[in-house]
């Protein structure tokens, strides 16, 4: 009974400790974006979206913006087509277009069918919907790459009406040029320009890594909490390399374009989302606008 008794006081204290930040973020817009193997591991999948969805349960607003890279890819080569990427970004021409469209379109309406599930209201969109995602043909090195999309201009409209009406919008990152010509966009980009269009709270980017590391040979340097100034450093030094170099640009300009804070989380880890935003010390990287130290990580 007494071995009982103290787990049940354990609960509550988990719960207590979630109180302040649950009373700070209530009503406040929190966009995830969610890919990587989290995305393709069932059981990870569903407990992202239980995580999200508690979110939403307990006040916030929150949206998904969502990738779906690796089962493009898998459908491509299906399809006798060889994937092809040039600076991380998908060479996508008309027939790639066509067969990313199809395959962000299942992945949406699979996560809207597993929040359903839960008896939360969702509601798939992709940034064609309401003029969300205007875009402009991105040229990297001044290299063509077929259509993929720089954006140019977020219309939050669409995304405002839905959580107005208690919907959980997720969004899949496919936009528009002013020609309405389709484009695939890269959703990190995706959810960092929503993010600022909708003045968010938070941004959590869900990945394959721990977080930001001092040095990235060094497990033990992972970084809990990082201002705008020293991420500048560290990528400026050197200390940031491969696929984190975009992403930690698009945490420091959401940061800097009014979002409070951005989250790097292990989307391998079991419910990441809820030990980042509800606990003192956090799991992953959060980037904040100064470079002083907050009370914890919520």
């Amino acid at each position: 009974m007494a071995v009982e008794m103290e787990q049940w006081m354990a609960k509550a204290e988990v719960l207590i400790e979630a109180l302040p930040y649950i009373q700070r973020f209530n009503r406040r817009i929190i966009v995830v974006k969610y890919g990587g193997s989290a995305m393709v591991n069932e059981e990870l999948k569903r407990n992202v979206i239980k995580d999200v969805t508690l979110l939403k349960l307990v006040g916030f607003k929150p949206i998904i913006v969502h990738g779906g890279g690796k089962e493009i890819s898998r459908w491509v080569e299906k399809l006798g087509m060889e994937p092809r990427f040039v600076g991380g970004l998908r060479v996508t021409d008309a027939d790639t277009m066509e067969v990313a469209e199809m395959v962000l379109g299942k992945v949406n309406k699979g996560l809207v069918q597993l929040v359903e599930s839960l008896g939360v209201k969702a509601v798939g969109i992709s940034g064609k919907d309401g003029g969300l995602l205007t875009v402009r043909k991105k040229m990297p090195g001044g290299q063509d790459i077929g259509y993929v999309g720089e954006i140019t201009h977020v219309e939050p409209k669409i995304l405002f009406d839905l959580l107005e009406k208690d919907f959980l919008p997720i969004v899949c990152p496919v936009g528009m040029d002013e020609a309405c010509g389709t484009y695939n966009i890269n959703a990190d980009d995706a959810a960092c320009a929503i993010a600022q269009a909708v003045r968010a709270e938070k941004l959590a980017f869900l990945t394959d890594i721990e977080g930001v590391y001092r040095d990235p040979q060094d497990k033990s340097t992972l970084i809990s909490e990082l201002g705008v100034p020293e991420a500048l450093e560290l990528m400026e030094k050197g200390y940031v390399g491969g696929g984190m170099l975009p992403k930690l640009a698009n945490c420091i300009e959401a940061v800097r374009n009014g979002v409070s804070r951005v989250h790097i989380l292990d989307g391998r880890i079991l419910h990441c989302l809820l030990l980042e935003i509800f606990t003192n010390k956090g799991i992953g990287t959060a980037i904040t606008g100064g470079g002083e130290s907050g009370c914890g990580h919520g």
